[in-house]
């Protein structure tokens, strides 16, 4: 199969605004406010979309645009986060989309409704898969992980991307277990995977060993469906992205749970 990598060139309108959550270059996210006939964004979780790229300097939030695009026409509100992707320097990667997920639900008060759904494609979902079990958002109710590189260890056996593991790391994946979600703790929230089954860049298998790590974690094989699928509103694969987003959306607030902030 070759993989369709149209998304990644599509143009969308400008988001809504460029929120800036701190003091540094890549210290913004793209934000789109739900706008729906009869429905309103105050009455449903902020979806935080980070994007992916390998960890790697050359892809940044705006391949993800069609896709904040889309969602906030259905009604949700999005923020798109940048983070620094410096190779050999993982703690500027994760200190910035945890200061991300921290900082974003407050600054976007009154357009959402205190609940949080991370979203993560290929590098994201696996950064969304660290920030679930060590530095989950506020009002975390649930993480979508869209083929993510969730298995450092495995991925790094591979050589997925051209040895990108190492290069995020600086290191092999045996000295940063503390960074491989598969390895870490259970995550906030609930979690769904979704993979293509003719992903030939981030293959199954990496949902596979964080599902065997992680049972409660919900994976969804997509049949007939390569690596970009998941993030291509144009796409055949699209409405379950969509389901699992909708699933997730109903599970209840923190403060109606009697939970905390960032309990489900």
């Amino acid at each position: 199969m070759v993989e369709d990598r149209s998304v990644l060139e599509r143009t969308a309108t400008a988001p809504d605004s460029v929120v800036r959550w701190g003091p540094g270059n890549d210290d913004v996210a793209d934000v789109r406010v739900g706008a729906v006939l009869g429905t309103d964004s105050a009455e449903r979780p902020l979806l935080v979309m980070v994007h992916g790229g390998f960890w790697r300097p050359a892809y940044d939030r705006v391949h993800v645009r069609p896709m904040t695009q889309a969602l906030a026409a259905m009604g949700w509100t999005v923020a798109a986060p940048e983070y620094r992707r410096v190779p050999g320097d993982p703690r500027a990667t994760t200190d910035d989309v945890r200061t991300a997920l921290r900082m974003l639900p407050s600054a976007l008060a009154g357009a959402h409704d205190g609940r949080v759904i991370v979203l993560g494609h290929s590098a994201g979902g696996h950064l969304a898969l660290w920030a679930a079990a060590a530095a989950p958002a506020p009002g975390l109710v649930g993480t979508v992980a869209l083929a993510p590189v969730c298995d450092l260890a495995g991925a790094e056996r591979e050589g997925l991307g051209s040895g990108a593991v190492e290069s995020f790391l600086g290191a092999g994946a045996a000295a940063r277990p503390d960074l491989d979600p598969t390895r870490l703790g259970a995550a906030t929230g609930r979690v769904v995977l979704l993979h293509g089954t003719d992903d030939e860049i981030v293959p199954l298998r990496q949902s596979q060993a964080y599902a065997d790590a992680h049972p409660a974690a919900v994976l969804e094989a997509v049949p007939d469906t390569g690596h970009f699928a998941l993030i291509d509103p144009a796409s055949w694969a699209w409405p379950r992205v969509i389901a699992a987003l909708d699933l997730l959306g109903r599970t209840a607030p923190a403060r109606e749970a009697g939970q905390g902030p960032g309990g489900t």
